[in-house]
């Protein structure tokens, strides 16, 4: 499953992230998630919650999905 991530804001941390996705129910689970489930940012492994992701990043969570940050939805038509 690929789907995007809209930014509300400059950047979204990894936590965050995985609330928004509903990986997991409250931030504090977010350490425990990340220490047990494989993540990747950009192709990297991380297990940080509080990794920033910015526009343009990808971060990839095997049998939950892919998800691309990208700008905030208006600001992005605003654009076009």
């Amino acid at each position: 499953m690929k789907q995007k991530i809209f930014l509300e804001t400059e950047f979204m941390t990894l936590g965050q992230l995985l609330k928004e996705i509903n990986v997991i129910s409250s931030g504090g689970q977010a350490k425990w998630f990340l220490a047990e489930e494989t993540v990747f940012v950009d192709g990297e492994l991380e297990n940080r919650r509080g990794r920033k992701l910015y526009p343009g990043m990808m971060i990839e969570i095997p049998e939950v999905g892919t998800f691309f940050m990208v700008k905030n939805k208006e600001e992005q038509d605003a654009a076009e």
